[in-house]
């Protein structure tokens, strides 16, 4: 009789062997240990970025939100429909995955888990939050003054895409929004992570980017991206201190459910994960000649503490 085919002669009770996912805790853990150990990787890649470059990612991670906030703009002006142009929004993101710029709100998972596994100091995360937004904020200003110098059509739209945000006022509901601003665009990273396939991670960038804009969450970039464009018009009824007052609640409602809803809950997945992660060197951390090879095989290069 053929090995298996009346139960006997195949071990069962071997992980992985024929198990059930969803009754072997290492089979269906897998998964997730994978997902932690890229993001764990890129984290220390991202942080340890010398100054110039990390700023000139962030620009154009802001060029390229850009190019969503005209095709918003676009198709709002054109069909008067929110719903089509945070659909049509997501062009900017498929540019940010494809592009490999980076936006400040896609920094919570992946250094966030870089720092919590030990493998980067927490003033080296504030450094590439301080940096990113900053860099997002410039490159969006300049691209959104280039898109209503060309499209001064667009300025009536621009206006009401820019204003709801200052109408969402300061307080409950503009935070709650912004939570769920920061959750969603984290929620997109990790799926972003679980896999290696480029066509695969272009589905969270829709789905996030539509998200986004399409059901209007505060996001303290896109936010500040329309409203800067509503700004380049000169008729604006709110000027830079309502900008800078709204930007800064989003932040804050973006760092809360994107670190506290999402990254530290993923943690919780797989805690092995991290501590396994934690015995490796760290960047920015004095190390001697013993460089030790994690189960993956990755061998542990001590990476310098960030410059100019």
């Amino acid at each position: 009789m053929p090995r298996g085919e009346d139960g006997e002669g195949d071990d069962w009770s071997r992980p992985g062997v024929g198990s059930d996912p969803a009754k072997d805790p290492e089979v269906a853990e897998k998964p997730v240990e994978e997902t932690l150990t890229r993001a764990i990787d890129e984290g220390r890649r991202r942080i340890s970025r010398k100054t110039w470059p990390l700023l000139a990612t962030g620009v154009l991670g802001g060029i390229d939100v850009g190019t969503g906030v005209l095709a918003l703009l676009f198709v709002e002006h054109e069909t008067q429909s929110v719903v089509l142009a945070g659909l049509a929004f997501s062009i900017g993101f498929i540019a940010l995955t494809l592009a490999r710029s980076e936006l400040f709100t896609e920094d919570f998972l992946v250094p966030v888990t870089t720092v919590i596994a030990r493998q980067a100091r927490f003033r080296m995360l504030v450094r590439l939050w301080v940096g990113t937004l900053v860099a997002n904020l410039v490159g969006g200003w300049l691209f959104t003054y280039l898109i209503m110098t060309g499209y001064p059509q667009f300025a009536e739209t621009a206006i009401k895409a820019g204003h709801h945000y200052v109408q969402l006022g300061l307080g409950v509901k503009a935070f709650t929004l912004a939570v769920l601003g920061g959750a969603v665009i984290t929620l997109m990273t990790w799926m972003q992570h679980t896999t290696d396939s480029v066509g695969i991670r272009l589905v969270p960038a829709v789905t996030g980017g539509f998200l986004l804009a399409g059901a209007q969450l505060n996001h303290a970039v896109v936010n500040s991206l329309l409203m800067f464009a509503a700004l380049h018009t000169g008729a604006a009824p709110f000027g830079y201190l309502e900008w800078g007052q709204t930007a800064a609640l989003a932040a804050a409602g973006n760092i809360v459910g994107g670190v506290l809803l999402v990254t530290v809950l993923r943690l919780v997945q797989s805690p092995h994960t991290v501590e396994r992660e934690r015995e490796r060197p760290a960047v920015g951390v004095p190390v001697g000649d013993d460089r030790r090879q994690d189960p993956a095989g990755r061998s542990d290069r001590p990476t310098s503490e960030p410059g100019i």
